[in-house]
């Protein structure tokens, strides 16, 4: 008996040790299921390239761009709507189209604009879905015109969700996440952060991959750390078979060395403002335009404009700010003309007469003033013929403190510009290099001989081209 109950016990102690191991089996599985404080590496698939490359992006010298407000450029207010105008952009002679932000907004401390980005890689309802974005880029390139994204890698919305990690945003002192430039509808990333850099530049190439864009136009890009700048374009330019345009709203110099092939022209806007407004002297043009292009890299540019968003919703529209129609294609022909890369934004080219908001819908009427219409048109196609406007050197031949006068050479071609800036006729005393030599006026064809003076009426601009 004594050996039979230890036996007995030893096979209840063999049964409890079992049961005592399946409950702990049990117990460490339902454990395993819980949450993990570890996070698992995820695993990103490569994004395939949507569509064929554009190849007819054209030369930094050659571009002529368009900036698109997408709520105000149609009735629709979205991405549809400006593809039904396309063919009116490509009649201007255009052939860069620059979108305006399109990504989901941030409602957080926002203010609704386009510029507080709450998700980079999601195109906002508002203005459409990704097939809108891609039809849209797709009949753009059909046209032979290139579309780029605005881009804004200073700040995200206080929503996006990159906010979670901490580490990417700048702080103050007390630990606190802060906005840049007192813009409080969005927070200030930190490009200290290696992992903020890596995610910036895999959003850069989603758009170029997923939805076949030619390149970026980056806000406020002075506010971004140059060796980012740098990273992040070499990474984007070795996409195979893309050539990309890459335009920094910044007047760094450092940009064009980060990669970058044009920058924003606001010194010499500002001189061109005050020559108009201030009746400040047309020597300060020529000193702008000589100071902006010292020390750049050969093909590369400086953005020339007489509006754009920020200005145009700040100031006031360019008919206003250059005191009428005929004074603001007066001063788009020195910014097309004189040299940069000349930039027209929506409603420009009717002459619409107020503030175009960005913030909310304000549509654009585009059945006003055809006649300047048909002036940019005739002002744009001649410098996409001219080599010598495009790409010539600039003379400036002319003392006098109201006209812009200056002459561009690019091998035989020869081309004279007259540019008077104020609101009377002026009289030009010409070089005497210049006495009884034969032109032809590049906007209506008509032949003209020199005498020792032009005679220019109240805004007038005279182009002339060499027989």
């Amino acid at each position: 008996m004594k050996n039979n109950n230890h036996l007995s016990i030893n096979n209840m102690q063999r049964a409890y040790a079992c049961m005592l191991l399946i409950c702990l089996l049990i117990i460490t599985g339902c454990k395993k299921s819980e949450p993990s404080n570890i996070t698992e590496p995820v695993v990103k698939q490569p994004i395939a390239q949507y569509d064929t490359p554009f190849s007819k992006v054209p030369a930094t010298s050659d571009i002529i761009m368009y900036e698109v407000n997408l709520r105000a450029f149609s009735s629709e207010g979205n991405l549809k709507g400006v593809q039904t105008r396309l063919d009116s952009i490509k009649a201007l002679g255009v052939n860069v189209i620059w979108l305006m932000p399109i990504y989901p907004i941030g409602e957080l401390k926002g203010v609704n604009s386009p510029y507080s980005v709450r998700n980079y890689m999601q195109v906002n309802s508002e203005f459409g879905t990704l097939e809108d974005l891609r039809t849209l880029v797709s009949e753009a390139h059909r046209r032979d015109m290139a579309v780029i994204l605005d881009w804004v890698a200073n700040h995200t919305s206080w929503d996006n969700p990159w906010i979670q990690n901490t580490a990417w945003y700048t702080k103050d002192g007390g630990g606190n996440i802060v906005s840049p430039n007192g813009w409080n509808d969005v927070a200030d990333l930190n490009y200290n952060s290696q992992a903020l850099r890596k995610e910036m530049t895999e959003a850069m190439k989603y758009w170029i991959l997923t939805a076949n864009v030619d390149g970026y136009r980056c806000d406020f890009a002075d506010g971004v750390p140059y060796d980012f700048w740098k990273q992040a374009i070499d990474t984007i330019r070795s996409i195979p078979n893309r050539k990309l345009i890459m335009f920094a709203e910044g007047t760094r110099k450092d940009h064009f060395s980060a990669g970058f092939d044009l920058t924003f022209g606001w010194n010499f806007y500002g001189n061109l403002k005050d020559v108009f407004k201030k009746n400040n002297s047309t020597a300060s043009l020529v000193a702008a335009h000589t100071a902006d292009y010292s020390k750049i890299p050969d093909n590369k540019h400086i953005l020339r404009f007489t509006s754009n968003h920020d200005d145009n919703a700040v100031d006031n529209s360019p008919v206003y700010i250059f005191n009428g129609q005929q004074g603001s294609l007066a001063a788009f022909v020195i910014t097309s003309y004189m040299g940069g890369v000349p930039l027209i934004y929506s409603g420009q080219e009717i002459g619409y007469p107020g503030k175009l908001s960005f913030f909310d819908r304000t549509p654009i009427d585009w059945s006003i003033n055809p006649e300047m219409t048909a002036a940019y048109k005739k002002i744009i196609n001649f410098r996409q013929v001219s080599n010598a406007i495009r790409k010539g050197s600039l003379t400036p031949f002319s003392n006098n403190n109201d006209v812009v006068a200056f002459k561009k050479v690019a091998g035989a071609e020869q081309v004279l510009v007259f540019v008077n800036v104020r609101n009377e006729a002026i009289n030009v005393n010409l070089d005497a290099t210049l006495h009884n030599t034969n032109w032809t006026n590049a906007m209506n064809d008509q032949q003209l001989t020199l005498g020792t003076s032009v005679a220019l009426s109240p805004y007038e601009y005279i182009i002339l081209k060499n027989n």
